[in-house]
């Protein structure tokens, strides 16, 4: 099988994409959508311009929703609870990349599943991961900051991790692959960084309207993961049986690896069992959207996003298992106290 030459060639004429902007001016997401052109189309899944822009704009949406449940003291928090939040930073950051290339080479995945699962290893954590948490009785404030720090490190570590799958498994037999690490990057300044910050800034100064939106933001970002799988289904129906193979054992596989690493390696470091738990949570649930994103809008393949969406299924499946603990040693708690 053939794949496509990756070119850092921008600009396809037609595909020009309107300027949002907040209340105060700011211009955001400007020409954020790159599409890119290859020598070889045969392979190439390309996402209508209509269906991009709303995968943006949905995104920057959940994204704003996530600052607004997030203060300066979520990153302050850094400091107080630093062992804790290294080890969250380590399972999520470092080891989440790496066991998910070990599996890759144990595991026969086909080229563009295999990149797929690369770059979800490089979207950690994500709007609901502190919704599970809540729910599992753990660490709740450990989940916020984590996934408010590994947020911003991702705008950095994303474009890298990228790079090298692509590299990785689809570079062989002489193929050129010219990763768009830049545009990867600038990409998700817009739909992290900006909406991060739009977000914070509204629960500084209108904390009541936070407040009341957090609950709507949840709902939508879950409806909105459901209906980019949907379309991302239909986009890819005739080779969805035979992706769906291919990305299931080793999403599965992926999950329940990390969530176990992430519980073990947590104890070891000596935390709390809570903290633990939480770390176990952050370290499976990845941002299935996020994720999406750097698939179909930078890189313009959905082809490249079937793995995220199989994984975006599995994970609340088993998240079931964490909530189910979380919930027994609550109880258990309780009732020696």
């Amino acid at each position: 099988m053939e794949y496509p030459v990756w070119s850092t060639r921008y600009g396809v004429p037609g595909m020009e994409y309107p300027v949002w902007s907040t209340r105060c001016g700011a211009r955001v997401l400007k020409k954020s959508l790159a599409i890119f052109k290859v020598s070889d189309t045969s392979n190439f899944y390309l996402m209508d311009s209509l269906s991009t822009a709303i995968l943006v704009i949905a995104l920057f949406i959940i994204m704003t929703g996530m600052g607004l449940s997030l203060t300066i003291n979520d990153f302050k928090r850094v400091l107080k609870f630093p062992l804790a939040v290294f080890a969250g930073f380590l399972n999520q950051i470092i080891l989440l990349p790496i066991i998910a290339y070990v599996l890759l080479n144990l595991l026969e995945v086909s080229p563009n599943i295999a990149v797929g699962i690369m770059i979800l290893s490089a979207c950690p954590g994500g709007p609901t991961s502190n919704l599970l948490t809540l729910l599992a009785k753990g660490d709740t404030a450990l989940s916020v900051t984590l996934t408010a720090v590994n947020s911003l490190i991702t705008i950095v570590t994303i474009p890298l991790i990228v790079s090298f799958g692509l590299t990785e498994f689809m570079g062989g037999e002489g193929t050129i692959v010219d990763a768009p690490i830049g545009k990867i990057a600038g990409s998700l300044v817009v739909v992290i960084a900006i909406p991060l910050a739009i977000g914070m800034a509204v629960k500084k100064y209108s904390n009541n309207f936070a407040l009341k939106m957090e609950k709507p933001v949840r709902i939508a970002s879950a409806i909105v993961l459901v209906l980019v799988i949907i379309g991302i289904t239909i986009k890819e129906k005739d080779n969805l049986p035979a992706y769906f193979e291919s990305a299931l054992i080793i999403a599965l596989s992926l999950n329940i690896a990390t969530m176990l690493v992430g519980f073990i390696t947590a104890k070891i470091f000596g935390l709390s069992f809570r903290q633990a738990l939480t770390i176990c949570i952050e370290s499976g649930n990845q941002n299935g959207t996020l994720a999406i994103h750097v698939a179909v809008v930078s890189l313009g393949r959905s082809d490249l996003a079937i793995a995220a969406a199989v994984y975006s299924l599995i994970m609340y499946g088993t998240a079931l298992i964490p909530i189910g603990i979380g919930n027994k040693q609550n109880v258990q708690a309780e009732a020696l106290a």
